[in-house]
This record gives C-alpha cells, structure tokens and sequence, in this order.
C-alpha cells in the first residue's frame, strides 16, 4: 500500500475476487493514496487467496466489508452490480463499478435514481477512456485536426469465447463486449448516435450462443448526428489474439488507436514479420495502463478532487446503444435511437 502525506489516505473495499477483481485488486495495492485494501467474494476461500497475494485483508461479507471502507470497487458478476452499487450508495461510499450497471435501461434507470439521492459519486469501467492512443484521438477531434469526421472503423476482437457459464449471463455480444466500443466511439467524437442496423451470426459452432439468441460474431453500422458513420465488428474468436482498435477520418487527416507491433494482425505490406514481438493475447495486457489509470482516477473522485470520469449516464447511453443493436439483429431492420427508452 501507498499513500502520500500530500493526500487523504483511503481504505477502500473489492467487491468481487474473480479474475478482474484478482487484477484490479493488484493495481489497487500499487496506488498512491491507498492506505488498505479489503476484498470480500461470495468464495470466502477465494477472498482469501487474493488477500494474501495482494497483501490485503479479506472479509467475511459485503456489508462487514462497507463498515470498514471509504469507498466501493464492484468486480463482481454482471447480474449483482445493480444490486451491489444501490447497496454502496445507501451506506454512503463513492463507487466504482464494471461495465454494465444493468443488463437493461429499466433496472439501470433504478439504479442511477439511488445513486442521485444518495450523492455519492459513481464511476463506470470504460477503460479505453484511459488508453494514451484513445486520448490522443479525442484530442484531435476536439482540436479540429481531424477536420469534420466522415467515418470511423472500431473492432474488439477476443482471441477465444469464454466459458459457457459467462456467455449465458453476459447479456449478448453488444451489451457485453461491443459495449465498449459505442461508449468509446461517443466519447472520442463528442457525437450522439441516431440509427443502428446490425448483422451477425455463430460462426465458432458453440451451441452456447445460439442457446440464448446471442451470436459470437457481429457488426453494427451506426449513423451519427451529422451524417458520420461507424462501422464497428465484435468477434468471440480472433486466433491471433485480442484484438482492439479505432479508425477515424476526417476532412483533415485520418488516423487509427490501437496499431502497433503487438496488434493480432498480419501484415502483409511492407518488411516481413520476424515473430520476435509477442501480440496482445488478453484484455489485461492490452489495457494495462488504462485499468491501473483509472483507479488511480477513482480515487481522486472519491476524494473529492475531480468529477467522475465516466459517469452512470454515459453508461446508460452505451447500454441504449447496445439495446438497439440487439433489437436491430433480431428484427433484422435498422433501429432509431428515439426507439430505445
């Protein structure tokens, strides 16, 4: 644990010790500002071993855990976030929590209402606000140097499904993957998405997808305010690896995050690849500054110095995005935004 005789220490709480709780939980413990981390799981044994690594405390239970803390780090299972950040709202702690708040703009409408009446700050796990190729993107746009944005390409690529326990809770392949990619696409442009036509199938032959009416395999046209469009594509399987980038271009210049020496691409212009560099195999390498910076982020929040910097409405506005993407899949049309609640 650090912590800097310029700052309030905090003592803050994991909910959650799976494999992103496990990760961010080591990203916690690295922190300046942190004075003492407590994790409690629904494994008690798991809490436990985590602990240990980590040189933290483990807990019996969430509510042992909320007398303890200054504020909330919620790694937990999709299907208990909402109920996890109404819980930390009412016992007064900052928040922070993965994406989504809930798998629909109902529920999650529940939530943010209690999180206004409690005051307490909340932040949502979009991590790619925090990637330096992302920011640089952002910049240009806001700079005008981009020049008036045509057209951008997004892809998030995992290098395999995972098991089928996850897919069957995830909420479907835009709600919990693509996700990211209409949270980042807003972002970046500082435009509001109008339509969205989306196409897909089951292209790895796992039954689990099908079983639930997700696919493994999609992409989603999405038609900006102003007439820009996306075109963004989500697959389950990439066999090079994981695969995350964005193009834009502009009247100005074009310009692409997240290409480099590691990304599971093949090139075939240019100097044969020798092998030497290894690529991006898991969110965790790809992001790994990003996850570690926006703790760091959280833990200003929680103290008061800035603003949350993604806030639960820009999670709800991802989430409709998400929504009418499903429902354009399923009714195999194009599905305006003012359709979604």
């Amino acid at each position: 644990m650090r912590t800097s005789s310029g700052q309030r220490s905090m003592k803050v709480g994991l909910i959650g010790a799976g494999r992103i709780g496990a990760f961010h939980a080591r990203n916690l413990v690295s922190l300046e500002g942190l004075s003492s981390l407590v994790i409690a799981d629904v494994d008690s044994g798991l809490a436990q071993r985590v602990a240990q690594e980590v040189g933290a405390r483990a807990t019996l239970d969430v509510p042992s855990l909320f007398g303890e803390v200054d504020a909330v780090v919620i790694a937990a299972a999709t299907d208990v976030h909402a109920e996890l950040i109404v819980a930390s709202a009412q016992a007064g702690l900052p928040i922070f929590c993965e994406k989504p708040i809930s798998l629909d703009v109902g529920s999650t409408d529940r939530v943010l209402e209690a999180v206004e009446r409690s005051g307490v700050p909340l932040q949502i796990g979009f991590q790619r606000r925090f990637d330096p190729g992302f920011i640089a993107a952002r910049r240009l746009v806001e700079s005008s140097e981009l020049g008036r944005l045509y057209a951008a390409r997004l892809a998030t690529h995992d290098p395999e499904p995972a098991h089928d326990a996850y897919i069957r809770a995830s909420g479907g392949l835009f709600r919990d993957m693509m996700i990211h990619d209409f949270d980042i696409l807003r972002w970046t442009t500082g435009l509001e998405v109008v339509e969205v036509y989306a196409a897909g199938d089951t292209m790895t032959g796992n039954e689990a997808f099908p079983d639930i009416g997700d696919v493994d395999t999609a992409a989603a046209l999405l038609t900006l305010e102003g007439g820009a469009v996306a075109v963004v594509t989500g697959l389950r399987h990439d066999p090079l690896g994981y695969d995350v980038r964005m193009e834009l271009f502009g009247s100005r210049d074009s310009v692409v995050a997240g290409a480099g020496d590691k990304t599971p691409l093949r090139m075939l212009d240019g100097e044969p690849e020798d092998g030497s560099t290894p690529r991006h195999q898991h969110f965790m390498d790809r992001f790994e500054s990003a996850y570690r910076d926006e703790l760091a982020a959280f833990l200003r929040v929680a103290r008061g110095e800035i603003a949350t910097p993604c806030s639960g409405a820009d999670a709800r506005e991802a989430l409709r995005i998400a929504e009418a993407a499903t429902r354009s899949l399923r009714e195999g049309r194009p599905v305006a935004m003012d359709q979604i609640p």
